[in-house]
């Protein structure tokens, strides 16, 4: 009997749902009844899911990168992946899968498909990345019409929120229902979650996973987004994971910290006798340098670069410093052995796979050219009156500069970073025809 077989017999599964990531990060698939999914061993789904925009339209190219007779691609289950639903009514599975083409490789056009291709080549140097993704996410009121603006959801005093209350436990318990039915799910399905705090925002809250496999962390936040959604939509509260849901409130991030490890040895690679390596500064050289161009896939949405706003708190420069948030890649101050780099440009929206491919996909790149930072900013340094935003501020100008990377579109893979371009070119060219109501109030009659 094998793993998957055993899992599914053990908790009694009825009903099995295979899912994968899609450019967006959001969850496709098919439901199985048990006996049928263990009858199949895999599954057939047309490889166009992988290419949708999020408003569900087609990029111009959509042609040139998927074959016209829409044909299928072979899903193959991931046992490690196998976690129960806990918020479904029967018996309940899911599994994710990795992508194959017909002819038995790993299609080119996946999320995981491109992180598995990044990982290898850090396997090739005898090295292991080890991450850490930080992910917060705002509570809000129901709103089923978009014309509203967002409110953050009203907690258990009937209050809502109007100051700020970062690192707050009373304004954490305002939702203690929530917070219980979220780790209740994510214990029963093994997720790794570690700390929850109140961020800055209204309502809004960030929560940590504990150190690891940067595939394993992917599939676990791709996990957590529906878990969270579900907890949420149990007591009648929207959870959302936009970059920037209000305008005056601060945005939410992915945060994701990043170190290598020896793979014979297990040793921490940025450390040289207490103090970083050449390694550590290559690879945070690579960072420096290739981030703006990889920017599309740390802000992959229209309303993500309404996030890198100098009054909010957020990276919008390409510094890097000791324990120094003004910079946008912090060297926590930690044990040698824990020295790490955390990349806070990534959003909340991010697509989790991508976005630690593309973080990593920089580092690499760091350490094979074998490029110097610049000094660190210090952590005595004010910040700025009137900072400068150095990073792309729409997603067309992110792609443009992804496009212009000859080093970045070939370790991605070149028909990826197209068919990517498509969507997000799609979504944005959508976005751009919508008249906004601050258009018409201030260009109306006075233009």
């Amino acid at each position: 009997m094998t793993e998957l077989e055993a899992f599914l017999k053990e908790h009694a599964i009825t009903e099995v749902e295979s899912t994968l990531a899609d450019m967006t990060g959001n969850a496709r698939g098919k439901f199985y009844p048990t006996f049928k999914f263990l009858a199949e061993k895999t599954g057939r789904i047309p490889e166009t899911v992988l290419v949708q925009s999020v408003t569900g339209d087609w990029a111009d190219n959509h042609y040139d990168i998927i074959d016209a007779s829409d044909r299928d691609m072979v899903l193959k289950p991931d046992p490690k992946t196998l976690r129960m639903v806990p918020w479904a009514d029967e018996p309940t599975a899911q599994v994710i899968n990795d992508c194959y083409t017909n002819d038995g490789n790993l299609h080119p056009l996946a999320s995981r498909t491109i992180l598995r291709h990044i990982l290898s080549l850090y396997e090739k140097e005898g090295l292991k990345p080890v991450i850490a993704p930080e992910v917060e996410f705002y509570l809000i009121q129901p709103n089923t019409d978009p014309d509203y603006e967002l409110k953050p959801a009203v907690g258990r005093s009937g209050k809502r929120e109007t100051s700020r209350r970062s690192y707050s436990i009373d304004a954490v318990n305002e939702f203690n229902s929530i917070i219980d039915t979220l780790y209740s799910y994510c214990e029963a399905q093994d997720l790794d979650v570690d700390t929850l705090i109140h961020e800055s925002g209204a309502a809004q809250m960030e929560i940590n996973f504990i150190h690891g496999d940067p595939l394993d962390l992917a599939d676990q936040v791709f996990v957590f987004k529906r878990t969270l959604r579900e907890a949420a939509l149990k007591h009648g509260v929207y959870a959302t994971f936009m970059a920037k849901p209000m305008k005056d409130e601060p945005g939410s991030s992915m945060h994701i910290h990043q170190s290598l490890v020896d793979a014979n040895t297990g040793e921490n690679v940025f450390d040289d006798n207490g103090k970083p390596s050449e390694t550590f500064y290559h690879y945070l050289g690579g960072l420096q340098k290739y981030t703006p161009n990889a920017i599309s896939f740390f802000a992959p949405n229209v309303n993500s670069y309404r996030r890198f706003s100098p009054e909010m708190a957020a990276p919008i420069n390409m510094n890097w410093g000791f324990d120094n948030r003004t910079a946008g890649l912090r060297i926590p101050f930690a044990p040698p052995q824990a020295t790490r780099i955390e990349n806070r440009f990534p959003g909340a929206d991010s697509n989790p796979y991508l976005a630690i491919a593309a973080t990593l996909a920089c580092g690499y790149l760091g350490m094979k050219q074998k490029l110097q930072p610049t000094e660190p900013t210090k952590a005595n340094q004010p910040p700025s009156d009137h900072p400068d935003v150095e990073i792309a501020r729409t997603l067309e100008e992110g792609l443009r500069l992804l496009e212009e990377c000859e080093p970045l579109c070939e370790i991605l893979g070149q028909d990826f970073v197209t068919a990517y371009m498509g969507v997000k070119r799609s979504e944005f060219e959508t976005f751009n025809r919508v008249i906004s109501s601050w258009e018409r109030e201030h260009l109306l009659l006075n233009v």
